[in-house]
């Protein structure tokens, strides 16, 4: 245990890992297939672009319509699914790794992280993330339903752990989902804010205990934590 602490359970994107990369790595998946397929070109320049103007949901739709071609819900779709389906090229933030390893054998950790499926399989694999994390539980796999908000993920976490309420803290990005259904299970909880997270903007609400602008001083947090 830390402190009082025996269970530390982080979402994955913008906690972990930087998600930018994975839409990056996304956009050459599709870029790649739609040269193969379509001998289509500049598909990557042009998502980057819109993406980075704040473009969200409907980047290939406008980004196709940029090139001339007609965004069919066929071809979308095919998108999306090479999207969702491709191998990652992601990594651990170096805070990441840092507080992975110093918390082994000192406190039980685990994962909860909304998303598509086959998207987040991909990230737990590219991740590694099953050296230190167990369970992983992917809200998808419990049903749309389940999906954050609702507490449901959590209580999953607390039946494998053996650990309830303020024993177990939650550490992710997102102040508009993320807190509470761990809140509503008497959970602690740490927002990370990432200067370059897609949820950076947002301003933290009463629901989230500590915000910090990276991992780099959870050891200290969760033990001083009464």
């Amino acid at each position: 245990m830390i402190g009082r602490i025996s269970c530390v359970v982080f979402d994955i994107d913008d906690t972990l890992y930087p998600e930018r990369q994975y839409v990056l790595s996304g956009f050459l998946a599709v870029s790649e297939w739609l040269t193969l397929t379509r001998g289509l070109s500049g598909f990557r320049e042009l998502a980057e672009e819109e993406y980075a103007s704040g473009t969200r949901g409907k980047i290939f739709d406008r980004v196709l319509e940029r090139l001339g071609v007609s965004a069919t819900p066929e071809l979308v779709r095919e998108m999306v699914m090479q999207y969702r389906r491709h191998q990652p090229a992601i990594t651990l933030l170096p805070d990441s790794n840092t507080v992975l390893d110093s918390l082994r054998g000192r406190a039980r950790m685990a994962a909860v992280s909304d998303g598509p499926l086959e998207s987040q399989e991909a990230k737990v694999a590219a991740l590694s993330l099953g050296r230190w994390l167990d369970p992983v539980v992917l809200t998808s796999r419990l049903g749309e339903e389940f999906t954050k908000p609702h507490r449901r993920a959590f209580e999953v976490v607390e039946e494998a752990c053996a650990c309830r309420g303020d024993a177990c803290v939650y550490v992710a990005d997102n102040p508009k989902k993320d807190f509470a259904g761990p809140s509503a299970l008497g959970w602690r909880r740490v927002r990370i804010r990432r200067h370059d997270g897609e949820h950076s903007r947002e301003p933290s609400g009463a629901d989230v205990e500590i915000e910090l602008p990276d991992l780099r001083t959870l050891n200290e947090v969760l033990g001083a934590m009464r």
